[in-house]
């Protein structure tokens, strides 16, 4: 039997990298699947490498307001929903001097605040029992240089999942996170450097990784299955890490 078969399940941030091999994942487990994204061309690629079956929609993860119009059209869709993946979010990595107040609630909108009132606004039609997953980083475990918003950023995450977890588990929800180091995504191609700079960024996170290589996409979505299937119900409140050892360094 399939592990999430006949699951409703939300991905947020689903038509590209970590997101989007989750959602084939979940599909290939028999889940029932709607995926958001932000761009346009990103959210016609979803559909056509998706199919016809799955819900992609278009929303801002930034947006507190945005996250109610979200669970309306899940519950629209579905009625009840099962699993929730809180995997949207945004990386920017930069000098502390170089920061200015409007990236910094920018990143702080889309990686920590919208995620909070999009499962505020979830919770009724999350059914008991449902598994929230959020994408948290081990850039909240480490000291990497450049990274002390989306650290911060991802350190909130983590909170949440040790205070939701307690907050939530007696409504039979449990809230659960990967945690993952470095992949083979887009993401890094999003970091405005060139070809160069991305280069030499690569080869020094590179050589940081007691694995000796960056994951894989499906090497986090499978993590994210298990936390979401029923073989994880007596996993609460815990972050898996993924990272090639990286962390422990």
């Amino acid at each position: 039997m399939k592990r999430l078969d006949g699951k409703r399940a939300l991905i947020t941030g689903g038509t590209s990298g970590i997101g989007l091999e989750t959602a084939h994942q979940f599909l290939a487990e028999g889940a029932r699947l709607t995926v958001t994204g932000s761009s346009i061309e990103g959210i016609e690629a979803a559909r056509r490498e998706l199919g016809p079956d799955v819900l992609v929609l278009r929303a801002d993860a930034g947006d507190a307001a945005a996250q109610k119009r979200l669970a309306a059209d899940v519950g629209d869709a579905f009625g009840t929903l099962d699993i929730v993946f809180v995997n949207a979010g945004v990386a920017q990595f930069r000098p502390v001097e170089q920061w200015s107040e409007a990236d910094f609630d920018r990143t702080l909108a889309i990686n920590l605040k919208g995620p909070f009132f999009l499962m505020q606004a979830l919770l009724p039609i999350l059914a008991n029992p449902a598994s929230i997953v959020l994408n948290t980083s081990i850039n909240a475990r480490i000291g990497m240089p450049n990274s002390a918003v989306y650290a911060a950023s991802k350190a909130g995450l983590a909170s949440f999942v040790r205070t939701l977890s307690g907050e939530l588990i007696g409504r039979g929800i449990r809230v659960n996170a990967v945690s993952p180091g470095p992949i083979a995504t887009p993401l890094y191609g999003k970091l405005g450097l060139t070809g160069a700079e991305l280069d030499k960024a690569s080869a020094s996170i590179l050589g940081q990784i007691p694995a000796g290589r960056f994951g894989e996409p499906t090497e986090i979505a499978k993590a994210v299955v298990f936390l979401a299937s029923d073989e994880s119900a007596f996993t609460v409140g815990s972050e898996l890490v993924v990272d090639g050892g990286m962390s422990n360094l």
